[in-house]
Parts: C-alpha cells; sequence; structure tokens
C-alpha cells in the first residue's frame, strides 16, 4: 500500500513523534511506501507549557517526513489536504490526541476522502482529553466525522468514542513496546551514566510532569515512615509542563529533598534507557488516564511498574505479575514500594515481564489497522 501518516514526526519531538516514527518503519518493514506529513507548528508558543518542541537528535534518514502543517492556518490545511489528496494514498492515518487539533486533521482528512480513494483509520490516544476545555466534545465530533474506522488503545477509550459515535467500525489494539529506545545495559552502567549512588535504589517517575499524573501522590507517599527508612531515592525524570512551584514546595514541606533526584529537563531519547535501566519499580500514580505509553517502556527495559487504578492502565498491567495496581492514594502507592523491596519482587516480577510483553508487537498493530481497512473496502 501507500500509506500516510499525518501528525507528530521529527523535528518534533516526544512520545507521539515516536509512536508515528516507529509505526512507519514497521509498515516499511512489511513492504508498504510510507510517508509522514508533520506539523511545521504544533502548538503556538503561548500554549505549549515546555521549553521547546523540536528534538535535537538527528532525522531518522530512512523515513520521508515532510514538514508542512500549521496546526492555526486554515489556508495551510487546505493547501496540504489538496497535497495528500492528489497522492491518492491507499490509506491515511491519523494520531489523535486533542481536540485542539480537531479542526486541522478534521479537515485535512475530510479533503483527502474526496479523491474517492483513501481510506482513512484515526488510532485515538484519547477521545476525551485529560485537561478538559470548553469546546471539547464539539471539537473531537468535528475530527471523528473525518474518519472512516478507528484503533482504540484501550477499552476506556472505545467506550468514549461510543458516546460519539456508535456506527463506525472499531478496534482495540493495546499501545506496543516502544523498542526504539535501544536495548537495555546493566544496571550499573546506567548508574554510572547518571551518576548514581551504587549503594542506593531508586524508582522512577518518567515522563512530561502534568496535574493528572499523580506526582504530587507519589510525593506523600516517599514521605511515608517505611520508605524513610529505606536506602531508596525517587528519580523524577521529564520536562515540567505546570507550574512546578508546588510541587517543589511540597518536597520541602514533606522533608524529603535527600530521598529525590530531580531530573527536570527534557530526556533525550538516547538517555531513555539508562533512567529505565537503573530503575527497580516505575511508577505511574496517574488521577486520570486512558494509557501511557510509559507502560510499553516498561515492558521493553523488562521493567516492573506500578501504577493506579484509572483509565486503561490496570489493562496493561497485571497485578502481581508484573507490577501492582492500586488505588491513587498516597498510603496505597507507599504499601505496594514497601512490598516490592521488602519482598523482593523484582526479579520474578521482571520474568514475568519476558512472557507479557510479547502481546505488544508492532505487527499486531499493524494487523488490527489492516483489519480495519478490510471492513471498509
Amino acid at each position: 500500500m501507500k500509506i500516510i501518516i499525518l501528525g507528530t514526526a521529527h523535528p518534533l519531538r516526544g512520545g507521539l513523534a515516536s509512536y508515528n516514527e516507529r509505526l512507519a518503519r514497521e509498515f516499511m518493514r512489511m513492504g508498504h511506501s510510507v510517508q509522514l506529513y508533520t506539523f511545521s507548528l504544533q502548538y503556538p508558543a503561548f500554549l505549549f507549557p515546555g521549553v521547546s518542541q523540536l528534538s535535537s537528535s538527528p532525522p531518522p534518514q530512512e523515513l520521508f517526513i515532510h514538514v508542512k502543517v500549521n496546526s492555526i492556518n486554515p489556508l495551510n490545511w487546505v493547501r496540504v489536504g489538496r497535497e495528500i489528496a492528489a497522492l491518492k494514498p491507499d490509506l491515511m492515518i491519523v494520531k489523535y490526541w486533542l481536540p485542539f487539533m480537531a479542526p486541522c486533521l478534521g479537515t485535512i482528512s475530510r479533503l483527502v476522502r474526496r479523491n474517492g480513494h483513501t481510506k482513512i483509520i484515526s488510532i485515538l490516544d484519547n477521545v476525551v482529553p485529560h485537561e478538559k476545555r470548553p469546546g471539547d466534545v464539539l471539537l473531537t465530533r468535528y475530527f471523528v466525522g473525518s474518519v472512516d474506522g478507528f484503533i482504540a488503545m484501550s477499552a476506556q477509550v472505545m467506550n468514549e468514542l461510543r458516546r460519539i459515535d456508535k456506527d463506525k467500525p472499531c478496534l482495540i489494539s493495546p499501545h506496543p513496546l516502544y523498542d526504539n529506545f535501544g536495548e537495555p545495559v546493566p544496571k550499573t552502567e546506567a548508574y554510572q551514566h547518571l551518576g548514581l549512588a551504587i549503594n542506593e535504589e531508586h524508582i522512577l517517575f518518567f515522563g512530561f510532569i502534568r496535574a493528572y499524573k499523580g506526582l504530587d501522590l507519589l510525593l506523600q507517599a516517599m514521605a511515608d515512615d517505611r520508605i524513610r527508612q529505606m536506602n531508596v531515592k525517587l528519580i523524577v525524570a521529564g520536562e515540567f509542563y505546570t507550574d512546578a512551584g508546588p510541587y517543589m514546595e511540597l518536597i520541602r514541606t514533606l522533608g524529603i529533598s535527600d530521598k529525590i533526584i530531580l531530573k527536570t529537563n527534557f530526556i533525550q531519547d538516547e538517555d531513555v534507557r539508562y533512567y529505565f535501566c537503573a530503575a527497580d519499580l516505575v511508577v505511574q500514580p496517574y488521577k486520570h488516564a486512558t494509557q501511557s505509553g510509559v507502560t510499553q517502556i516498561c515492558y521493553h527495559f523488562d521493567r516492573p511498574m506500578l501504577v493506579t487504578d484509572v483509565g486503561g492502565l490496570p489493562e496493561m498491567v497485571p497485578h502481581g505479575r508484573v507490577g501492582y495496581v492500586v488505588k491513587p492514594d498516597p498510603r496505597a502507592i507507599a504499601d505496594a514500594i514497601v512490598d516490592f523491596y521488602t519482598n523482593h519482587r523484582e526479579l520474578q516480577m521482571r520474568n514475568n515481564i519476558q512472557a507479557e510483553k510479547k502481546k505488544y508487537s508492532w505487527s499486531a498493530m499493524v494487523e488490527k489497522i489492516n483489519e480495519i481497512k478490510g471492513m471498509l473496502a
């Protein structure tokens, strides 16, 4: 097939770009022709909460990426839509994660569909955004109306879609493994690379820091008297996408600055493996969620994980086998951390991960996309 992937890619950074690029490589491995259309402007500066939207890594030489889409310029949407429509791809895949993008992505998709040939399939990260704003539902309806079929990455996302559209074909396919961050390294090498003390143990909070991700709950758990007595430190690795002040104040008032290692800059792709390989346990203390790419990085690096019982997270983490599923509550989080270390769960859970992660292949995602396309023929 001739395939277009519309969404985030290099020179933009982050999990969405990594996902689209990895999906493109999987289609190419299967013999398909793939081009990516990404943003020349993804977010206006005043709407972007981080330091930079751009990657400092070199561009992926094997991928054909057009940097052409302006998320806030309707004239640009028309030009790009007509350009892709003229290419007559068999399939266009659109990653949807935020209602802000609905006018841009929905308009381009409508114009492409006019060629009478291209099928549009959207991979849904979210239907209802984590941080809700007026107009979200109307914007999402506009986007959903431009698409022929859907892949939902969790049952919760499927249920959210069905509140908006009950008829268009949709299949559930979990987030595949993020296997593009290199091979695992020994824990000692990871410690050395990150400058960590070899005689300490480490848990990890990884990713952009936003209110819904519950870092405050994890900080409160670290103040539990049982954890204070352990030789365990929390690495917070990721850029603040919200005001850092309340978190710094919480660390101070809890008196846990000696238990926290802050690496609150953007983590480059080439460094990701060192953070995960240094961690005994990765904690995702989310207050609400759909699914998380962090889980799939854990699977790739065979790292046990602790997630909260929200959204689609429990679907991905069999409790007691590869990690813990607990309530989004500091005491429950602390209980699981204490159990992990006092009962020496790491080796057993890592062995279980080896078997569990086989179901999260990129080829399985491609098979689901092909299945949806077959339903549209």
